[in-house]
Parts: structure tokens; sequence; C-alpha cells
């Protein structure tokens, strides 16, 4: 066994690297384990709803591939996956630099007493529930009206990059001007609108659109950008469907549909809470 793990890891580690940690086990080794069991927990959750999760599987045949020809010394393959193991980590990298961007912008949102919260009902509201009224009663009558529209919820991690694409209004929200707003004659009605500390602080701005393979055909460009931008931060974002009037919710990645007025605000309510302070 001593010589398969030497063969396996080309020198660079041997079964003694294995078994000598445990000669004098401490609580600084159970840290150590607790530590790197957390760290597979946070990867498992990383991967668990994206395209990551079948290339890990990819990579997990591989090195199954790996291990087999370095047991039976079949240099050819032991050669050419040896390769792909010692540049794999900078090809993965690069490939989900999207994905990765976006868990690291979603890890340094999380302040530190966020970690209190926990398993804690939130009561805080992100913003008014006048806001949330407003953004109620224009979808509604934009879905009679089967207008196309496109509403983003700022939370924790800022959109400046998104707002920049598009016009800065900073104004009170209210019904009407979002209705404006998203009027098919109006200049900027094709982009989305963003609203940030419960005013309509910009519009006519244009988002990152998913590359998910499984989102249905039906769904047009606005429900794609609303998809892609929950991917890529904590937004909240409802759409109004031109075709058919639906109404929908993206968040985290997942786009929720087939909502009424009483089912909108009640899931904007539920999603746009936070930590109640005097419980931190």
């Amino acid at each position: 066994m001593k010589q398969f793990f030497d063969r396996l890891f080309f020198g660079g580690f041997s079964s003694q690297f294995f078994t000598e940690p445990f000669g004098s086990f401490g609580w600084r080794d159970v840290l150590d384990i607790l530590c790197f069991a957390l760290l597979f927990y946070v990867l498992y959750l990383f991967i668990r709803d994206r395209r990551a999760g079948k290339l890990l599987g990819g990579i997990l045949f591989v090195a199954v591939i790996f291990a087999v020809s370095e047991l039976l010394q079949m240099y050819a393959l032991r050669y050419v996956f040896g390769s792909f193991f010692g540049y794999g980590f900078i090809l993965l990298a690069i490939i989900f630099q999207p994905e990765l961007r976006a868990a690291m912008e979603r890890a340094g949102s999380v302040p530190f007493h966020g970690l209190k919260s926990i398993g804690v009902e939130s009561r805080e509201l992100v913003v008014s529930p006048a806001a949330v009224d407003a953004v109620v009663e224009a979808a509604k009558n934009m879905s009679f009206a089967k207008t196309g529209a496109l509403i983003v919820f700022e939370r924790s991690t800022k959109l400046g990059e998104y707002i920049q694409t598009g016009t800065t209004i900073n104004a009170d929200l209210t019904p009407k001007l979002l209705q404006a707003v998203f009027y098919d004659k109006a200049p900027l009605h094709d982009g989305a609108v963003i609203i940030r500390g419960g005013r309509l602080f910009a519009a006519g701005c244009y988002l990152p659109l998913s590359d998910k393979p499984d989102i249905s055909k039906e769904l047009g460009t606005r429900h794609r950008a609303a998809i892609g931008l929950s991917e890529q931060s904590d937004a909240i974002v409802v759409v109004v469907s031109e075709e058919t009037g639906t109404i929908s919710i993206a968040y985290r990645g997942e786009l929720f549909r087939e909502f009424t007025s009483v089912s909108l605000r009640r899931k904007l309510f539920e999603l746009l809470r936070k930590e109640d302070k005097n419980e931190q």
C-alpha cells in the first residue's frame, strides 16, 4: 500500500503523511478536521445547483481512471492524467470565474454577526412596506395590461456596475412612476429598474443573462436577465411577462412564477426581511 501511495503522488507524499498525524491527536486536530469538513460543506452548497456539479462528477471519474492506471502501472494514462491534475485547478478557476466571483461576493456580503442569525427568523424589512406595495400595485396593473417589466430590489450586494449601464433617477417609488418607465414607448422601458433604499434609483439598466441550460424556451430575455442577476447577487427581481402578463420572482438563481398581487406581496415581504437588530 505504501508503494501505491508513493507512486500515486509521484513521491511528493507517502503513506506516512496519512498516519503520522494520528500519533499525537489533540484538540487542534479536531478543530482542523471540523474546518476541513466545513470547507467541503461550503463547496457542496456552491456546486449543488450549478453546472459545477456535473463537472465535479467528471473530475471524480478522471481521478478514478488515474488511480486505476497507477495501480496497474499504465504509464501512458498516468502521464496524461498526471498533467491534467497538475494544471486542472488553474483551468477550473478560468472556466468557472463567474461562479467563483459570485460566491466570493456573497461571502463578502455576509457580516460576521450574521453567523448568530442562523435559524433565527428575521423581522426587519430591507425596504419600506410602502415601496413593496408600490411594486405590487404596479406589477398588478402591468400584468393586466401585459406590459413587460423588470424590477430589481438591491440588497447587501451593491449593483453599481449595472446602475452605470442605465439612467440615474433617484425618485420616490410610486406605482405610476414604475408604469410610466415601462410604458412601451418610453425610452427606458427595455431595461430594468433598480430600487435602492426604497427609491427608484435607476432605470434602463442592462443585467447579465443567465446561461443555465435548463431554462424553459418559453421564457424570454427579461426572465433570463432576472435569473442571471440573481445568480450573481442577493438581489430580488420581479418580472412581468409582456406576452402572458405572468408575474415572476427570481431569487438565488431560481425563478418562481404565477404570482397574484396577494401572493406577490406576501413573497416579497418574506424575501426582503433581514435580521432584527435587537436579536444580533
